[in-house]
């Protein structure tokens, strides 16, 4: 089995090299990482600027790169440029530092690495655990609930078609598996209004959660009762519904 890794978190973040080092075991592994922390930035792709790419060492039998560019980048580079010649059979993008839950996969480079495997026609799925301040061998307990998923996957990952899975691991106790849906997720106090020493004014972007009552089996819900959440989300973002509804707009003038 070959497997394109990714991250949004950098080619040198513990939970990538951890996660690659335990695969490596089990399949042929192949890294495209950003250089540095690339977190935030969506599905972002660098269209005005070369992106430069340097070979790194993470260890025996992994074949790593790191780029200038951003997870979408990465992936696309790897599956069409530097392992085009090996049939890349799942795209895995992780292990984040911190959840990726709810509505805040728009804004994941996480996610959207895995969402770019998906537009290349490869099965793909994204890791995130819910904790930002994670001793680096937590990582190397963490990628066993991965090679676990990857087992009971692996005959059936005609699955991943038209969808990846996004993967939240608690920081607690792990209680099991649910499959679930997104949830939502807001935040409050999001811009800080600063003023520079030359009189500027900026802002930074950031703010703590909204706590927002969730649905029973959203992936928020089942993460903060102890289980791992596995989503199917989609890149299909066309309202169903309204569609058919804005149909008569079909005979405006």
């Amino acid at each position: 089995m070959n497997i394109l890794i990714t991250n949004d978190d950098g080619i040198y973040a513990d939970g990538i090299i951890e996660l690659a080092r335990k695969l490596s075991s089990m399949a042929n592994i192949y890294v495209v990482a950003p250089k540095s922390e690339r977190s935030a930035t969506g599905h972002s792709i660098t269209i005005h600027s070369p992106i430069m790419v340097e070979e790194v060492n993470l260890g025996e039998n992994i074949k790593a790169y790191a780029i200038s560019g951003t997870p979408a980048d990465c992936v696309k580079i790897g599956i069409e440029a530097l392992f085009k010649d090996i049939n890349i059979d799942l795209v895995i993008s992780g292990i984040n530092k911190g959840s990726n839950l709810g509505t805040d996969v728009i804004y994941s480079g996480t996610v959207s690495a895995a969402m770019e495997g998906l537009i290349l026609n490869k099965p793909s799925i994204a890791v995130s655990y819910n904790d930002f301040k994670v001793k680096r061998e937590i990582y190397k307990e963490v990628s066993e609930y991965v090679i676990t998923l990857i087992e009971n996957l692996k005959n059936k990952l005609d699955l991943l078609n038209d969808c990846i899975l996004n993967v939240n691991i608690p920081n607690v106790k792990v209680k099991g598996w649910k499959v679930t849906k997104l949830g939502e997720r807001k935040y409050e106090n999001v811009l800080e209004e600063r003023t520079s020493p030359f009189g500027q004014t900026y802002f930074w972007i950031g703010g703590s959660i909204k706590e927002l009552e969730q649905n029973k089996d959203s992936d928020i819900t089942c993460v903060n009762e102890g289980y791992i959440s596995i989503t199917p989300v989609s890149i299909e973002m066309t309202n169903l519904n309204k569609f058919e509804k804005l149909k008569s707009m079909e005979m405006l003038k």
